[in-house]
């Protein structure tokens, strides 16, 4: 694994916390999974994933409370989850995840994003294949070795395992990342510095100076984005 996820998630975080862009866009996911299912995260599985993310991005618990009651009271707002896939400088490679109630407006808006700053969108596919849907759940105060015994007394077999400044961060199979949230509460660990579902990069790539600065102003453009939930991409932006 090439990808630094804790200077990832500061880097995001420390951008995010100037505004409340972030609390907004989690309200929104949290009342479309809630619908979608049971507004209960024991019996909704997906929620329960999108809640545990929001618990480490440190969302208000009025914000989720409100989002769960919203669905609960059936109220009639309708989102579309859409994929877009493109490239930026120097064969750099995007994912964008969005939720919209307007497809057309969410279409226009990232493709502005990408062609503004040096990329351009691509046809469904021409990315995706590159990346990998990963679990990445990350506690505090275990080692790397105190990790895998953790997961090998419950016979996990995960991607990897590795230490990245104080946590250690454990990469999955989607499909396991509530078997590993679980052992990790078996031994009284509750919190979580990561607990993603994401896509990851199979080969991360560096840039250049002058073409990384022109990259990162396309992520933040198309995270600023109102309709776009996530972003996923293979340059390495840790230094």
């Amino acid at each position: 694994m090439g990808r630094k996820w804790n200077n990832i998630k500061e880097k995001k975080a420390s951008k995010d916390a100037n505004t409340s862009r972030i609390y907004a866009k989690f309200g929104r996911e949290i009342y479309v999974v809630a619908r979608q299912g049971e507004p209960d995260p024991e019996a909704n599985q997906a929620l329960k994933v999108v809640l545990e993310r929001a618990k480490t991005y440190n969302v208000p618990k009025a914000i989720i409370d409100r989002a769960i009651e919203k669905a609960k009271g059936g109220a009639e707002e309708n989102y579309d989850e859409l994929r877009y896939e493109g490239f930026g400088p120097n064969g750099s490679m995007v994912i964008v995840d969005a939720l919209t109630n307007n497809v057309n407006r969410t279409a226009s808006d990232v493709r502005a994003a990408f062609g503004k700053n040096g990329g351009n969108m691509g046809v469904s596919g021409s990315v995706a294949y590159m990346f990998d849907a990963t679990a990445v759940i990350g506690i505090e105060g275990k080692s790397s070795d105190e990790v895998l015994e953790i997961l090998m007394e419950r016979d996990i077999d995960v991607r990897d395992i590795l230490e990245e400044d104080e946590s250690v961060i454990v990469y999955a199979e989607p499909d396991q990342f509530h078997s590993v949230q679980e052992a990790f509460k078996t031994v009284g660990i509750t919190e979580f510095t990561v607990a993603e579902l994401t896509m990851l990069a199979q080969n991360d790539i560096t840039l250049p100076d002058e073409a990384k600065v022109q990259f990162e102003k396309m992520i933040d453009a198309l995270e600023d984005l109102e309709d776009v939930r996530q972003v996923y991409h293979n340059v390495d932006l840790s230094e």
